[in-house]
């Protein structure tokens, strides 16, 4: 095993289940309402209007249940956005649901990839599925990864959060295996101008990938999102799910978000977040402070001491997102969202920092 990777056994299928406390941390935790929010990576302070719109004709139609229509119409929006057949796509409320999912699939072993993510850990976790925590040091490159042959389930984010780190298309379809499924977390690509390293559309056998709306277009209280894989796959992780899983509002939000004008509507966001990035980036670097290399819509750097920052900057009513909740990351390290307002961010470290 390679010295820069570390693997971690979390827990073992028979024993107590064990949740470690940290995984069920969310940045929204830090941020109150009359805080300047840094913390959470919601694009907006609400959804474009043009969507706004969209949810409240359908308004009056929460009398009835969620129809079959729209549920069709939701899927077909999918699979015209990816270029995949449409009995590749499965609904979810939220990407998160995705790996609320997984242990549906009754994985031997599960390999995380970290630092990342923390849901996948808490939802195996929970449900008595032994996992490995497979942490990247710094620069957590991809290639730096060492997998147990043992793992028949894998996770990796693209970009991953809380790093922002894009691994290369070829980098993740080099974890895959005979008998393995790799999911991959991209919450976030549509975030990345252009999705060069997406695997969305790929259609491979023994690859899950997780798509969310809810950052882009701002429905963090709707909770949007779908799962991209093979039938067989997406069968066995919907086989529990209630009736009706997604309501009415829910599929309207995907059928608007999936169709091609709001596609480049993400496409252009992508590219003024992309150029708001390296400013920020460069900000931090100048201030003399690590930054992670990465094309998320945050930023992942590291101060000299994390909790007395935090402190600071709260008191100047700005709250950030901790990082000691993910493995592999230490309470120096900060993530911000990248955010237009980035300056007055940047000028309050700079203060915390004298």
């Amino acid at each position: 095993m390679s010295p820069a990777t570390t693997v971690l056994t979390v827990s073992d299928r028979g024993a107590e289940p064990q949740v470690r406390p940290g995984s069920r941390y969310h940045g929204d935790r830090a941020a109150a309402p009359e805080m300047l929010d840094f913390a959470v990576n919601i694009r907006n302070a609400q959804p474009p209007a043009w969507l706004l719109r969209r949810l409240t004709d359908r308004l009056p139609d929460l009398a009835g249940y969620p129809s079959g229509a729209d549920h069709d119409a939701a899927i077909a929006a999918v699979a015209g956005r990816h270029g995949v057949p449409e009995d590749h796509v499965l609904l979810l409320a939220g990407g998160s649901e995705g790996f609320a999912l997984l242990p549906a699939l009754r994985p031997a072993l599960a390999a995380l990839i970290a630092p990342s993510f923390t849901e996948p850990e808490a939802v195996l976790a929970a449900a008595g599925i032994p996992l490995r925590q497979v942490v990247l040091p710094p620069p957590f490159r991809l290639g730096d990864a060492v997998i147990p042959d043992a793992a028949d389930l894998v996770v990796v984010g693209n970009p991953t959060n809380p790093t922002g780190v894009l691994h290369p298309r070829g980098s993740v379809l080099g974890l895959r295996r005979p008998g393995r499924l790799v999911v991959v977390d991209e919450a976030f690509a549509d975030a990345v101008p252009d999705e060069p390293e997406s695997l969305a559309g790929a259609g491979l056998p023994d690859l899950l990938v997780l798509r969310s709306l809810t950052k882009t277009w701002s429905l963090a209280g709707l909770r949007v999102g779908y799962a991209l894989g093979a039938p067989t796959v997406l069968a066995r992780l919907a086989a529990a799910r209630p009736h009706w899983p997604l309501g009415t509002l829910q599929l309207e939000a995907i059928i608007a978000c999936c169709a091609p004008e709001a596609v480049a509507q993400a496409r252009a966001g992508a590219t003024v977040l992309s150029g708001l990035r390296s400013q920020l980036a460069a900000a931090l670097s100048a201030l003399g402070l690590p930054v992670v290399a990465g094309q998320a819509p945050f930023v992942t750097f590291v101060v000299p001491d994390g909790v007395l920052m935090r402190k600071h900057l709260r008191a100047y009513g700005i709250a950030v997102r901790r990082c000691d909740t993910f493995v592999g990351l230490t309470p120096n390290h900060l993530r911000v969202a990248v955010r237009a307002d980035w300056p007055v961010l940047v000028a309050a470290i700079a203060e915390g920092l004298r």
